[in-house]
């Protein structure tokens, strides 16, 4: 899979991936006009949504209704280094969920893909290329 990220003006960087545009900004206090998440937040909703994923799935293959469902997730920071600390996901379900599946819809929000690569970090290689010479690696 490859993604070309682009730098469309002011503190706005967007991601081309196949069939969307993923658009950031950095808030006002950091010099953005705030017109879109800051990365970050794009990087932190989607453990929640892929946890959600795997939550709406095992709902709608157990034809158990969705309504009333919600994740909530809290973050934590480390004070003196700000580093994520903790991720929380809180699945909320109404009175009529079935009593039999709430550790089923758990196990399924554990299956969550970012959640295993964050648990199973890839290697990062960063490359700077000038057009038509060869790759200079850090």
């Amino acid at each position: 899979m490859e993604m070309t990220i682009t730098f469309p003006g002011g503190k706005r960087v967007d991601a081309e991936v196949p069939g969307h545009t993923i658009r950031t900004d950095q808030s006002q206090a950091a010099g953005g006009d705030g017109s879109a998440p800051e990365p970050f937040l794009h990087f932190l909703a989607s453990i929640g949504t892929c946890a959600g994923i795997y939550v709406l799935g095992y709902c709608q293959a157990r034809g158990i209704p969705t309504d009333g469902i919600r994740l909530v997730e809290r973050v934590e920071f480390d004070g003196p280094t700000h580093r994520l600390s903790k991720v929380a996901i809180d699945i909320q379900v109404p009175p009529s969920f079935p009593q039999k599946h709430l550790q089923g819809v758990m196990h399924a929000a554990n299956h969550c893909a970012v959640k295993k690569a964050i648990l199973n970090p890839p290697e990062f290689e960063v490359r700077t290329q000038v057009a038509g010479a060869a790759l200079m690696a850090s």
